[in-house]
C-alpha cells in the first residue's frame, strides 16, 4: 500500500530464500492454486482469507471487492464499491471483512458471504490515507498513512459495530515525514499492543492502545517500503513491497526488539503488497505499481510457501 517513491536497502548480510510454492500444492484433502488470475484492470491492494479456501480482494480503482476460490481460482465481485479505494482487508471470524478506505477517508464492514455492506464510516474529512486494518484487542484498527492517529472501532458484545469510530493520535518515537507514513499493522505478540510499519522511513515501531509508539530495535536494520504486516507467534512477516520480498522477523514477546531472520523472494512477485495465511502458504497480491494501469492490465495473487 504504497503512495511513496522506491526507497533503497542493501540486503547483501542477509539470506535471500526462494519460497515459491509448487504449481498446485496438496493440503486439507484438496489442492491450491499457486497465481489466481484477477480480473484485468482491478488494481488489487488488500487480502483477506478466513478458515474457508477463499481470497478476498479489494481494489484500488473503485473499491470492490472480489472473492476467489483457493482451490479452482475461480472469483467474482461479490460487493460493489462506492467509487474509492478499498485497501487493507481483515476477516473475523465472524464473516465479517473490515475495509480500509484509502484516499476516500472511509472504512468499511461488510458480510463475506452476502457482499452486503454492514456499516460505513467517515473516519477523516481531510485528506488523508486510511490504509490498513487489524484485529486485536477487542476493535479494529485503521492506520492512516497521512495523519499521525490510529481509528479505533471497539466492539461490543457478540461483536456488535460501534456508531462511530475513536480517533487516537500517535505519539512518542514515530514523526510523519514527506510520502507513506504508518501502513501495514498487526498486534504485537503479547496481545497488549499494535505493530506498525513506516513505510517511508522503513521503521516497526510497537504501539500502546493510546497511540504511544516506541521503536522496535531490528539491530540496525530496517524494512523500506513496507506494507502489510503478518503476525504468526513471535514471528512478524513484512511485505516490502517494491522491492518484492517478504522479510521475516523474530520479535520478543513484547515487540520491543527484533531480529531479522531472512527475506523470501518469488520470481512472481511484481510489487506484492500485503499477506494472508492459508495453511502452509501465504497469499499475496501483485499490486504492479511499476506498471501502467489500464483497464487491460492484468493482476494477479501469488501463493508461496511460508518461510
Amino acid at each position: 500500500m504504497s503512495r511513496g517513491t522506491l526507497a533503497l536497502v542493501t540486503t547483501a548480510a542477509l539470506a535471500v530464500v526462494l519460497g515459491a510454492a509448487p504449481a498446485e500444492a496438496a493440503h486439507r484433502g484438496g489442492s491450491l492454486q499457486s497465481t489466481i488470475q484477477l480480473p484485468n484492470g482491478f488494481q488489487p491492494e488488500g487480502i483477506a482469507i478466513g478458515k474457508a479456501p477463499y481470497a478476498y480482494f479489494g481494489s484500488r480503482v473503485d473499491g470492490d471487492i472480489y472473492r476467489a476460490s483457493l482451490r479452482t481460482g475461480r472469483g467474482e465481485v461479490i460487493s460493489q464499491g462506492p467509487g474509492t479505494q478499498s485497501l487493507g482487508l481483515k476477516i473475523d471470524d465472524r464473516g465479517r471483512l473490515f475495509v480500509a478506505g484509502g484516499s476516500g477517508g472511509n472504512a468499511r464492514v461488510i458480510n463475506a458471504a452476502t457482499g452486503a455492506v454492514l456499516k460505513s464510516y467517515t473516519l477523516q474529512t481531510v485528506p488523508s490515507f486510511i490504509n490498513d486494518v487489524t484485529l486485536t484487542g477487542g476493535a479494529a484498527w485503521y492506520t492512516d498513512s497521512a495523519n499521525p492517529v490510529l481509528f479505533k472501532l471497539p466492539l461490543g458484545r457478540h461483536g456488535k459495530l460501534p456508531a462511530e469510530a475513536v480517533r487516537v493520535p500517535l505519539t512518542g518515537d514515530i514523526t510523519y515525514q514527506t510520502g507513506n507514513n504508518a501502513n501495514g499493522i498487526a498486534p504485537t505478540p503479547d496481545r497488549r499492543g499494535l505493530i506498525i510499519v513506516q513505510s517511508n522511513t522503513g521503521k516497526l515501531f510497537r504501539t500502546s492502545y493510546s497511540g504511544r509508539t516506541t521503536e522496535i530495535d531490528l539491530g540496525g536494520e530496517s524494512v523500506p517500503n513496507g506494507d502489510g504486516l503478518w503476525l504468526r507467534g513471535s514471528t512478524l512477516y513484512v511485505v516490502q513491497n517494491r522491492l518484492n520480498v517478504i522479510t521475516r522477523i523474530q520479535l520478543d514477546k513484547r515487540a520491543t526488539k527484533g531480529t531479522v531472520v531472512s527475506r523470501t523472494t518469488d520470481p512472481r512477485f511484481d510489487v506484492p503488497t500485503t499477506i494472508a495465511e492459508y495453511g502452509k502458504y501465504f497469499y499475496l497480491p501483485n499490486a504492479r505499481f511499476t506498471t501502467p494501469a489500464t483497464p487491460e492490465t492484468e493482476y494477479t495473487a501469488v501463493g508461496v510457501k511460508r518461510p
